[in-house]
C-alpha cells in the first residue's frame, strides 16, 4: 500500500521559515519524479516544485522560486521542502506525490503564514 506522509507545517510569521518532509512508502521511490503541491482555501491544488531522481534536477513555480528549495533522500524515501521568506499567500495545505500525481494523496500538512 502506497503511503505519503507529510509533516513539518505550522504557524509562522511572514518572513519566517519552515522545512517540510514527506515520507513515501509502498512504491519504488527512486523511479519517480517527486513533487510538492499545495492547496489554498477556495483554490485548486497546484504543483509548486519537483525533483527528478537520477540527476536531482529541480523545477519551481514562479511564485516560490528563489524562496523554496526541494531536495530528496532516496535511501530514506523522503522528499523535503525548505521554505524561506514565507508570505501570507503561501498559506495552504502542502502535499507530496509523484509528478505527475499517480497515487492517492496523503493528509497533507498545514502551513499558515501570518502577516
Amino acid at each position: 500500500e502506497v503511503q505519503l506522509v507529510e509533516s513539518g507545517g505550522g504557524l509562522v510569521q511572514a518572513g519566517g521559515s519552515l522545512r517540510l518532509s514527506c515520507v513515501a512508502s509502498g512504491f519504488t521511490f527512486d523511479d519517480y519524479v517527486i513533487g510538492w503541491f499545495r492547496q489554498a482555501p477556495g483554490k485548486e491544488r497546484e504543483g509548486i516544485s519537483c525533483i527528478s531522481s537520477n540527476n536531482g534536477r529541480t523545477t519551481y513555480a514562479d511564485s516560490v522560486k528563489g524562496r523554496f528549495t526541494i531536495s530528496r533522500n532516496n535511501a530514506k524515501g523522503t522528499v523535503y521542502l525548505q521554505m524561506n521568506n514565507l508570505k501570507p499567500e503561501d498559506t495552504a495545505v502542502y502535499y507530496c506525490n509523484t509528478d505527475p500525481p499517480q497515487f492517492h494523496w496523503g493528509q497533507g500538512t498545514q502551513v499558515t503564514v501570518s502577516s
